[in-house]
């Protein structure tokens, strides 16, 4: 009976455990993390700060899970790895051999140097523990920064806004999320945050962060030479893979850990999967770090598969993902580039009044659906990405868009409204 040993509890890690004990029932698995006992829905942990949710709601399973299954749970912090003689090296003085190893140790918030930076109040939001030390750095004060606009930086921006703490959010672009959104559908964002209270500050980067006598923060300094009091910073700059241990085991990395279309790194018998993983040669227009929850599913799925002897392909398929901003929806499907490459147009509807948008990605030349971006609307995944894989055109697509909605008993899809952008795009490009 060989031993399969998996470092990390998150939903990468847990879905390959979970796929390699279906497949090989005999296998002697352990899965080690230093984060919680047993492995949690990190994704919610916003909603125990904010009340919605206890502790124990976070659990994926019921215990008694892991014991039926035969996967042991393991609390400590790999410390090494040796891959000559297949150990590993835990901070409790203790080794454990290994016969595979699965490192699917995820992500950590994004740290560069700044002047301040150790002042007390100073944070990210990734783990467990973050999460207990936000609870301490926030308690009864009155004033936030959150510094950067991505997915982390609005969450925090709502936990914070629940408790009634004032938030000043810094981001550097000119639009809100300018990386991914468009500036239609970021003005869009802008205003709901606005409307719940969050001060948004554009084009605006941290320079400083400023403590009291008690080396507590007090306020930061911006690029635009303002100074903005606050109690508590949250940093939300982005996430980048943890790569620490895998680098100091000779393990070959970049921005991830190198792997190639099976997830097997450049070393035998270890591999590596979701945040943590950069692929190698990824295909044209795919990103080599993939960071979203459902890719660390798959990822999980693909390499348990290979970990029980079936040696399979990683192959994600049409790119998809969902957020939500407050209490706007954010979906996309295939690709949605902030800013359109060449060859590629879009149609855009937006609600008069509500916070509400659609656009549709296609290929100018035929015309060829390529992606939807959609907030406060929903599609059925299915159906988008049928068209996209078929390169069903706009032509094909529009009087059939019904087909997408998912709830169209309460959201009336605006139809005539794209037919008409679209023919007002026809009517330009034969003039044109």
């Amino acid at each position: 009976m060989s031993h399969t040993v998996i470092i990390g509890n998150g939903i990468t890690g847990i879905t390959a455990a979970i796929t390699l004990r279906r497949q090989s029932p005999q296998e002697h698995i352990t899965i080690i993390s230093s984060e919680t006992p047993y492995p949690i829905a990190r994704t919610a942990l916003m909603y125990v700060y904010m009340g919605q949710l206890l502790p124990q709601h976070l659990d994926l399973y019921e215990n008694w899970f892991w014991h039926e299954n035969k996967l042991n749970l393991l609390q400590a912090e790999v410390v090494g790895i040796t891959p000559e003689d297949k150990h590993l090296s835990l901070d409790n003085g203790t080794t454990l051999l290994y016969d595979q190893l699965l490192l699917a140790t995820g992500s950590t918030y994004h740290r560069f140097y700044l002047p301040g930076l150790e002042a007390k109040g100073v944070q990210g939001l990734y783990s467990w523990q973050d999460l207990g030390l936000m609870e301490e750095n926030t308690k009864g004060i009155q004033e936030a920064v959150v510094a950067g606009g991505g997915l982390i930086g609005v969450e925090m921006a709502e936990m914070l806004r629940t408790r009634g703490i004032n938030v000043t959010m810094l981001v550097r672009d000119a639009h809100y999320w300018g990386n991914n959104l468009p500036p239609e559908e970021a003005s869009i964002i802008a205003r709901h945050l606005q409307e719940q209270g969050v001060t948004l500050l554009l084009e605006t980067e941290m320079t400083e962060v400023l403590a009291d006598d008690q080396g507590h923060v007090r306020a930061v300094l911006t690029s635009r030479g303002e100074e903005v009091p606050c109690q508590f910073v949250g940093m939300a700059i982005g996430v980048r893979p943890r790569v620490a241990l895998a680098q100091e085991a000779g393990l070959e990395t970049k921005l991830g850990i190198l792997v190639n279309d099976y997830l097997e790194t450049d070393l035998p018998y270890i591999y590596a999967a979701g945040d943590c993983a950069q692929f190698r040669d990824p295909s044209p227009g795919q990103p080599a770090v993939e960071q979203l929850w459902y890719t660390g599913r798959m990822q999980g799925e693909t390499v348990g598969m290979t970990l029980s002897g079936k040696r399979t392909k990683y192959a994600r398929g049409i790119w998809f993902n969902s957020a939500k901003f407050f209490e706007v929806e954010y979906q996309s499907y295939g690709q949605v580039p902030a800013r359109h490459p060449a060859g590629i147009a879009s149609l855009f509807w937006q609600h008069p009044s509500k916070h509400q948008s659609i656009r549709l990605y296609f290929r100018r030349h035929d015309q060829a659906v390529t992606g939807f971006n959609l907030l406060n609307t929903r599609f059925r995944q299915a159906v988008c990405e049928k068209w996209i894989k078929e390169e069903a055109t706009l032509q094909e697509v529009l009087p059939q868009l019904g087909q997408a909605a998912f709830d169209a008993e309460f959201h009336r899809l605006p139809l005539k409204e794209l037919l008409s952008v679209y023919n007002q795009y026809l009517q330009h490009h034969a003039l044109s």
